[in-house]
């Protein structure tokens, strides 16, 4: 074992020294490694943080959730004038639905509809969210009122001039004094404040609660009617445990019955789950990942060539010590593994600048962003586990041929 040990200590001696010695030329066979890591390790922790936030974003829904509107989420087999053509979901219908699903938690009604200003006295705040939705929205979205209260169903049902406010929206209009009670003036009306939701942080899907406004939905419709600029949706949260299978089916059935369809007519709705959606994301996660090895590939490769190159090289200048050392009773095994272990050395040093160049970029890009990158302990072992295997291969040749040579002719080389 202590021999071993000391092969490690003079190999990574011989390997410092090539760095010393040959500064360009060690850096040039490095920069393929560094590069190929930095690639790899760069586009996992990207995926990653990305994966992260919109697991974050997302913790709060319950991936069977179902969005029942006109329009599909993702790629669709019907033609999009064919799509064009489907009509809006009905408030009716969000009724009738609400009160005919079996195994389901919470039905809401909701609209997606522009951005607006609101102001508060002399305060404005621009480009604010609104989500005007029925009461159940808190429960299926899982919202956390921090200060005050959310509308009631009552209030939801009236369409009362009442609004719960983000985090950020609060702030921009009131600052640190208590806005509960207080009247802001939105669609040229005004509402009363009951409510603030806690702060959730940026959102990867751009807007987060804490730059949304909530108001109920027969607010808009009482001002609006069903307008069609506003794109209606209804929101379903089936129990835990369903069939989502036969649960879907029971709400096609269920909606193709309101709308009075006939057997073997085209469903003129989408139902979109969740987690579907979800699905669709990691798979574009997941080609990332895929392009990204492929990319990274090429480095690695060339990274590996130079390692190789430069290792050759190592056994050339130093073919009279090697003679010397198997003179001396040095065995092909010793002289195999210290050339192995250089090899692996100078790959490493190239992959931790890889890994330390990801770090340093993560780290910038977190305070510049406010997004955070995270370079986890897995992403390095793998970044260092690479690399470590890159030098074993490429230093393999190279070790051979040193192990093989004739002690005789090596020193008779070397003078």
């Amino acid at each position: 074992m202590l021999v071993y040990l000391r092969l490690l200590k003079e190999s990574l001696s011989f390997a410092i020294n090539a760095l010393r010695n040959n500064k360009l030329r060690t850096l040039l066979s490095l920069l393929g490694v560094t590069i190929g890591i930095f690639s790899i390790i760069a586009v996992l922790a990207a995926v990653d943080s990305l994966d992260r936030k919109i697991s974050k974003d997302l913790s709060s829904l319950d991936k069977n959730t179902i969005y029942l509107m006109k329009y599909c989420f993702g790629p669709s087999e019907i033609p999009q004038w064919k799509r064009e053509q489907f009509p809006n979901v009905k408030y009716d219908e969000y009724i009738s639905l609400k009160n005919s699903l079996t195994n389901t938690d919470q039905v809401a009604y909701q609209f997606f509809v522009n951005k607006e200003t609101i102001k508060y006295d002399s305060k404005t705040v621009s480009d604010v969210n609104i989500v005007p939705a029925s009461n159940e929205i808190v429960e299926i979205e899982g919202l956390n009122v921090d200060n005050g209260r959310f509308y009631t169903e009552s209030e939801s049902n009236s369409g009362t001039a009442v609004i719960v406010l983000g985090y950020d929206i609060a702030e921009g209009l009131f600052g640190g004094s208590e806005p509960v009670g207080k009247s802001i003036r939105l669609y040229g009306q005004r509402f009363t404040v009951i409510g603030v939701i806690a702060k959730q942080g940026a959102g990867f899907f751009g807007d987060s609660n804490d730059t949304s406004v909530y108001i109920p939905t027969n607010f808009l419709r009482r001002m609006y009617g069903d307008n069609d600029a506003m794109t209606p949706v209804i929101v379903l949260k089936p129990v835990k445990g369903v069939d989502m299978d036969a649960y879907k089916a029971q709400v096609a059935q269920k909606l193709r019955a309101i709308r009075g369809m006939k057997a073997g007519e085209m469903d003129n709705f989408f139902i979109n789950v969740l987690s579907g959606f979800t699905d669709f994301i990691d798979g574009i996660l997941g080609q990332m990942n895929v392009v990204g090895w492929v990319i990274s590939g090429f480095s690695l490769l060339v990274g590996g060539f130079g390692i190789a190159n430069i290792m050759f090289v190592s056994v050339k200048e130093r073919t009279n010590l090697i003679g010397i050392q198997k003179s001396l009773g040095a065995k092909n095994r010793f002289i195999l593994f210290q050339f192995l272990f250089e090899a692996v050395i100078l790959s490493v040093i190239g992959g931790i600048i890889g890994l330390l160049l990801v770090w340093g970029i993560s780290l910038a890009l977190t305070q510049l962003l406010d997004f955070e990158f995270v370079l986890s302990l897995g992403n390095i072992l793998l970044g260092t586990g690479i690399s470590a295997i890159i030098g074993l291969i490429s230093g393999i040749l190279p070790a051979i041929s040193a192990a093989n040579l004739d002690p005789v002719e090596a020193i008779r080389t070397g003078m």
